[in-house]
């Protein structure tokens, strides 16, 4: 069942990040996390996902993350895994 969130940073360079659950929970997101590999490539913050939560040595991090556009999302670019952004 997915579950939205808001990002709370994504450093590209280092490959993983943070997203706030909507239960005050912040969970760890890796590169490889992302759907499609679709990585955040500029500001970040504030920008709703869905994503599916996944239990491994009893950590909790986030899969299968894709952005979710809202009328109220801010805007920053995503970098596409064959090259090139999109929106």
């Amino acid at each position: 069942m997915a579950v939205q969130g808001e990002m709370l940073w994504f450093n590209v360079e280092k490959g993983y990040g943070f997203i706030q659950t909507q239960d005050d929970e912040r969970l760890y997101v890796a590169a490889s996390g992302f759907r499609d590999g679709e990585l955040p490539s500029g500001r970040c913050k504030g920008m709703t996902v869905a994503f599916e939560r996944e239990v491994a040595e009893g950590d909790s991090r986030a899969v299968g993350v894709h952005f979710v556009m809202t009328k109220d999302s801010p805007r920053a670019r995503l970098r596409h895994p064959r090259g090139g952004t999109s929106i």
